[in-house]
């Protein structure tokens, strides 16, 4: 789904979100942005800790199970059609640009890249964000065999995933979101809607029209009051705050980029059944060939002797 916002305006940064790490929550994050036609690159050095899995069991859509191989090419797979850049580097500093307009992400083997938004989305260690807030609030020391060791504090991100630092956000599976990778999902989408909504609030939205949903539907659910721009239009502006501070010509704008939004999530049977295809036709391209020919082996010789 498209932003469709012409009004936003130019910059000169490479990315407009730049997500460390390829895991479930980063692809997560870099679905919903990109979706919303944010510029996002994914930074994966391929050591995501789900990587330590055996099988998963636990994932929901996969009655069986799905090895840690597919499910991580088809994470990547959802992340790169949605629009994502994945870039197999690591991510070794993030850094205040000069201007303070946006940041500076260093990669271990490829050149800096800038971005209005980090999304931190390792669950490992988050050295490579030391000195973003200056003064190393998002570190805790504690002593272990002995010896004073330093960590990223899980505490430090708020539930939304903001942080202290402007921009920076916090997509990491930590504390009450647990550990689970169906969770650290959710975290990412969590995350990514936060930055969007964040972004939308740069636009000019006011509260509460900045919040953000991404879904479908099916167009026979527009009866004719919902059908008309008018009706929309009065319901943007109930949710008006009185003090929205916003120009007739700017309030204008954003009224009807977001109606378009509203109207393009409405989808025709016809839509609908080519979406459908070519979403089982991409699954296709992650199942081994060999099971694809069996499983259509078995099939014609079901039709066969049932006479169809």
């Amino acid at each position: 789904m498209s932003a469709l916002d012409s009004s936003r305006p130019e910059t000169t940064l490479d990315y407009d979100v730049v997500v460390v790490g390829g895991g479930p929550a980063g692809c997560s994050v870099g679905v919903f942005t990109a979706r919303y036609d944010l510029e996002t690159v994914i930074f994966d050095r391929g050591r995501s800790s789900i990587q330590r899995c055996a099988y998963l069991e636990n994932y929901l859509g996969f009655p069986a199970g799905v090895d840690i191989e597919t499910l991580y090419g088809l994470m990547h797979d959802h992340a790169s059609t949605a629009g994502c850049e994945i870039v197999s580097d690591f991510v070794a500093s993030v850094e205040r640009r000069d201007d303070a307009d946006g940041f500076l992400v260093h990669a271990q083997d490829g050149d800096p890249v800038t971005a209005r938004f980090v999304v931190a989305a390792t669950r490992y260690d988050g050295e490579y964000m030391r000195g973003l807030d200056g003064d190393a609030a998002m570190f805790e020391t504690h002593e272990h065999d002995g010896e004073e060791r330093e960590h990223f504090d899980k505490r430090y991100a708020e539930s939304d995933g903001s942080t202290p630092v402007d921009g920076l956000f916090i997509a990491s599976p930590y504390g009450e979101t647990g550990y689970q990778a169906l969770m650290a999902a959710g975290r990412g989408a969590q995350v990514g809607i936060t930055v969007i909504e964040a972004v939308r609030r740069e636009e000019g939205y006011p509260e509460p029209v900045a919040n953000y949903y991404d879904w479908m539907r099916a167009d026979t659910e527009l009866d004719d009051e919902w059908s008309d721009r008018d009706r929309w239009r009065d319901y943007f502006d109930d949710r008006l705050p009185a003090d929205h501070g916003l120009g007739a010509e700017r309030l204008a704008a954003i009224r009807e980029q977001e109606i378009d939004r509203r109207f393009a999530m409405y989808l025709s049977d016809d839509e609908i059944d080519r979406r459908s295809e070519r979403g089982q036709r991409q699954l296709l391209e992650h199942i081994d060939d060999e099971l694809i020919l069996a499983a259509a082996r078995e099939i014609d010789a079901e039709q066969r002797s049932s006479g169809t």
